[in-house]
């Protein structure tokens, strides 16, 4: 048994957050890889909802979709995943659901936990048992995580923790434990918006300002919960306008700014980035995509705001737009954007979405001694009297940026076309000469693209091209085909704008078939490649019902494709 996948499922409000987030760190502290899916309607209380651990002692790149141990805290989760039901299975469910599976514990709720409040520390302490974690561990955890409720909160859930573990062991084993994990411990278990706020910290963000927006809101609450430590300012706008134009005055107040929105947000910040691109001001901003249009699927996930960021603002203005495909990636390459802000003064966008928001995974702790230094704003120039804030720059398009009121030099910005020194013009040349240095940025922009990343046979029959959090379903697919003996590769893109045709043309020419694989209807990410390089990708693998790739679902579509 080489992994192992977990579902807890239940109401809105019954605390099944709280019995994965333990079990996924107990997890970890023990040594596994995991991967966190979170399926979640968009409402305070009812409904249906589910938290998914995949885990194993190897690694684990990506959700799977048939179920090895189901927790039950509601009877709608076992009518809803009985027919995805591993032959291994077993299911810890109510005595009084009528599970008709073969191996279920039927759990007395009420007589083991003293309050219903508790009967979520009831079904961590059976599920932490038939999967042979170590009930220590789970206590520390627990002192851990409601040691500021009190020293009693804290007795009590041990207590029933340590009860439903007795009742378990006299219901004897129905599930295989799995393998142990020996020497990967000291990893830390974090979500991929938790990473991009440690990447905005660790870049040294100073500024925040937001209108809360599903799934990005708990980007700006991770650098709320370090802001009396880091001294980054948070605020709270009243709309998305005000939220990116206080980044933008921010920044000009020398500030490193980022604003976080999901899509809907992004559409009402359009004119703040097109400002952002004419006063040429870094920003970056955090866009977790989830589906559209409108409101959509609130909660779900998808790939569909690429050509919005691609296009957002009037005007033309350079950007460039970072795709994270891992917790890891989510920290780095926020640092790398906050770099690529301040380096060519415009906005850089970090494009990710729901799924990635919420997937806890195992990561290393990162090592900030590896970081590069990121250049920042002239405190004041040599000669403040002649300083002009748009001069003119034959070499890359970029002028001096001073920081106003820390030396002589006036700082004069417009949202109007502008002379060198930032007044009003009408002037036609000096607009196109303006014009002309905005986008000459482009060229630098274009000179620090990350490659895409290139795994599998060098010469494979099939080659997975995908972007951003799809990143870990094609490596997985990819890898089962060639254990079947079919040659295939991944080309992952980290960053998806701009684009080097020399970077990726040489692996689509040695592929025998070449498929994007993207979660969105219209193949957004292909259409981008062929509008930069000219090459139509063979075949494209769509999905857009709000869930995420997994490996099984990249294999069943390439057999329809076929």
């Amino acid at each position: 048994m080489s992994d192992v996948n977990i579902c807890i499922g239940g109401e809105a409000g019954q605390g099944l957050v709280t019995v994965g987030s333990l079990a996924a760190k107990a997890l970890v502290r023990s040594g596994y890889s995991i991967n966190v899916q979170q399926d979640y309607l968009s409402r305070v209380r009812g409904g249906h909802n589910t938290y998914r651990i995949r885990f194993g002692p190897g690694e684990i790149l990506a959700p799977r979709e048939e179920v090895d141990v189901l927790v039950c805290l509601a009877p709608e989760t076992y009518h809803l995943f009985r027919e995805k039901l591993s032959p291994r299975a077993v299911v810890v469910a109510g005595d009084d659901m009528g599970v008709d599976w073969p191996r279920v514990f039927r759990v007395p709720w009420r007589e083991l936990a003293d309050k219903p409040l508790y009967e979520n520390t009831v079904a961590l302490g059976i599920l932490a048992s038939a999967i042979c974690l170590d009930m220590g561990l789970l206590e520390e955890l627990m002192a851990d995580t409601f040691h500021k409720k009190g020293d009693e909160v804290v007795a009590e859930n041990v207590e029933i923790l340590r009860r439903a573990f007795a009742w378990k062991d006299k219901q004897g084993s129905l599930f295989e434990c799995p393998e142990p994990a020996e020497g990967r411990r000291g990893r830390l278990t974090m979500n991929g918006n938790e990473a991009v706020a440690l990447g905005a910290m660790a870049a040294g963000c100073s500024f925040c300002s937001f209108y809360p927006m599903t799934p990005a809101t708990s980007v700006v609450l991770g650098l709320i919960a370090h802001s009396a430590e880091t001294g980054v300012v948070v605020e709270q706008a009243e709309d998305e306008l005000a939220a990116v134009n206080m980044a933008l005055g921010a920044s000009y107040a020398g500030a490193r700014a980022m604003t976080a929105t999901s899509g809907g947000g992004l559409s009402l910040m359009c004119e703040g980035i097109s400002l952002c691109g004419m006063i040429e001001q870094p920003l970056v901003v955090v866009v977790a995509m989830r589906p559209g249009p409108a409101t959509g699927l609130p909660t779900r996930t998808e790939q569909a705001d690429l050509n919005l960021v691609l296009h957002a603002g009037h005007g033309e203005f350079p950007r460039a737009i970072l795709a994270p495909g891992s917790v890891e990636q989510c920290f780095s390459l926020t640092h790398r954007a906050f770099g690529l802000a301040e380096k060519w003064q415009g906005p850089v966008f970090v494009l990710t979405d729901q799924y990635q928001a919420d997937c806890a995974r195992a990561v290393e702790p990162f090592d900030l001694s590896a970081l590069p230094e990121l250049p920042g704003p002239v405190l004041a120039p040599e000669d403040p009297a002649s300083y002009e804030r748009f001069a003119w720059n034959p070499e890359s398009g970029v002028s001096e940026r001073a920081v106003p009121g820390l030396s002589e030099a006036l700082v004069v910005v417009d949202s109007d076309e502008h002379t060198p020194d930032g007044h009003i013009t009408e002037d036609h040349a000096v607009r196109v000469r303006m014009n002309n240095k905005r986008n000459m940025k482009l060229c630098g922009l274009f000179a620090e693209i990350e490659p895409p990343e290139y795994t599998g046979d060098a010469a494979p029959e099939l080659l997975l091209v995908c972007w951003g959090s799809t990143r870990g379903a094609a490596l997985e697919a990819a890898s089962r085909l060639r254990d079947e003996g079919r040659r295939s590769a991944v080309l992952h893109f980290s960053q998806v704008y701009p684009l080097n045709p020399a970077h990726f043309m040489p692996f689509f020419e040695k592929a025998g078939e070449v498929v994007c694989v993207e979660g969105n209807y219209g193949g957004q990410f292909a259409k981008l490649i062929e509008r930069e390089s000219g090459y139509r990708t063979d075949r494209l693998l769509l999905r857009y019902d709000g869930l995420p790739f997994t490996a099984e679902y990249i294999l069943a579509g390439l057999r329809e494709l076929a």
